[in-house]
């Protein structure tokens, strides 16, 4: 995918979410890890919101030119997809999660109003174009359980990458081990953060790590378990 291409499925992401202020939703996924490490390319902007609330958001979202499309999500249920086709070929989408995220990998389960809870508004930069956004995006703790209880190889990455952000681990340990088996997702995820082939995977998405920053956040998950 080229910077260009990148560029403007992003100008199109932002653009319809401008077009969002006044909807109670809360951003997940991988637009609200760029609120809190330096920003890295993701594909569809993840959207949570209550019942009544989403079919608000989905109308707004057809105005903007983005038309319902099939619901092959490989991590969540529950959602919908928003798709517009910015260059031939090339789309920029949105997944609405109403009322809950249930991951189909964990079975873990995230009410909306939960994401919603623990959520505040942030401001949201580009990574290919100058623009900000204020928006209400899930908090570091928040966003580190369900990237914990998802446990894909890019929610690995990312949680190491902001690991560093959580402030009440207390909560986080709480969360995770009310919903999956703690322990035995720790010893999964610091065998893939182990691995000779993640720091070289994880320096493709974010850029050069550098050794002290690395072994600072290694510390960090290792403490988890």
């Amino acid at each position: 995918m080229g910077t260009d291409m990148a560029s403007l499925r992003e100008q199109e992401i932002f653009r319809a979410l401008s077009s969002l202020s006044g909807c109670e939703f809360a951003i997940i996924g991988g637009y609200a890890v760029n609120a809190y490490v330096l920003p890295r390319f993701s594909v569809d902007c993840d959207l949570v919101a209550r019942k009544g609330e989403g079919k608000r958001i989905a109308a707004l979202l057809a105005k903007q030119g983005f038309l319902k499309a099939g619901n092959a999500h490989e991590s969540y249920c529950n959602f919908e997809r928003y798709e517009r086709e910015v260059a031939p070929g090339f789309f920029a989408s949105f997944d609405l999660l109403i009322d809950s995220v249930h991951d189909r990998l964990s079975g873990a389960t995230f009410s909306a109003g939960w994401v919603l809870e623990h959520s505040a508004l942030r401001t949201l930069a580009g990574k290919t174009i100058p623009d900000t956004l204020s928006l209400r995006i899930i908090s570091p703790d928040a966003l580190f359980v369900m990237k914990f209880a998802c446990a894909r190889v890019s929610d690995i990455r990312d949680l190491f990458m902001f690991c560093t952000e959580v402030k009440d681990w207390e909560f986080a340990r709480r969360e995770i081990g009310s919903r999956i088996a703690l322990y035995a997702q720790h010893a999964k995820i610091m065998e893939k953060i182990n691995s000779r082939q993640f720091k070289n995977n994880l320096e493709g998405v974010f850029g050069y790590v550098e050794p002290r920053a690395f072994a600072k956040r290694l510390a960090v998950i290792e403490k988890l378990g």
